[in-house]
C-alpha cells in the first residue's frame, strides 16, 4: 500500500485492532527480550508484590500497540520514531491456551509535517476501558 501525505488530515482514523494476550505469548516475550522478572509469569509472586496478578510486560504491550501502524503504512522501517509512557498495568489472567487479558488499539492522525515528510500516529491503548499507555505517539516517514 502506498500512502501520499497529501492524502492524510490531522484526525483521520488509520484504523484500530485488538491484541490477545495470554500467559505463553508473556512466556515467550520473556524468552525473546531476556526479561524474566516473575511479576510477568507467577502469580504468587505478582500478588505478593501489590500487582492485581501476573502482568504483561510494559514493553510487549508497546511493541504490540505499535503494529497498528506498521500494518498501515506497510513497511515497519517507516517508523522512525515511538515514544509511550505506561499508565497502567495490563494483567493476563491464566486461562488454558486462550486471552488473559484483551487490549485495544485505535490510531489517528496527530500531526503532518511536510517539510520532513513526516505523520505523527497518536495511539489510544485501553484495557477494560482505561488507557494504559499515554502520549503514545509513532513518527513516520512517507515516502
Amino acid at each position: 500500500m502506498s500512502i501520499a501525505l497529501s492524502e492524510l488530515a490531522t484526525g483521520q482514523d488509520i484504523g484500530s485492532s485488538t491484541l490477545e494476550i495470554s500467559r505463553a505469548d508473556l512466556v515467550r516475550y520473556a524468552g525473546a527480550s531476556g526479561d524474566f522478572n516473575p511479576i510477568h509469569w507467577n502469580e504468587r509472586f505478582a500478588r505478593s508484590v501489590d500487582l492485581p496478578g501476573v502482568i504483561a510486560h510494559g514493553m510487549f504491550t508497546m511493541g504490540a500497540a505499535v503494529q497498528l501502524v506498521t500494518d498501515w503504512i506497510g513497511d515497519p522501517g517507516a517508523v522512525i520514531d515511538y515514544q509511550t509512557r505506561f499508565t497502567r498495568p495490563v494483567p493476563v489472567e491464566d486461562i488454558d491456551g486462550k486471552a488473559g487479558a484483551v487490549v485495544e488499539v485505535t490510531g489517528v492522525i496527530g500531526a503532518l509535517d511536510a517539510d520532513n515528510s513526516t505523520a505523527r500516529v497518536d495511539l489510544t491503548v485501553t484495557f477494560n476501558g482505561q488507557k494504559v499507555l499515554v502520549k503514545a505517539q509513532a513518527v513516520v516517514r512517507i515516502w
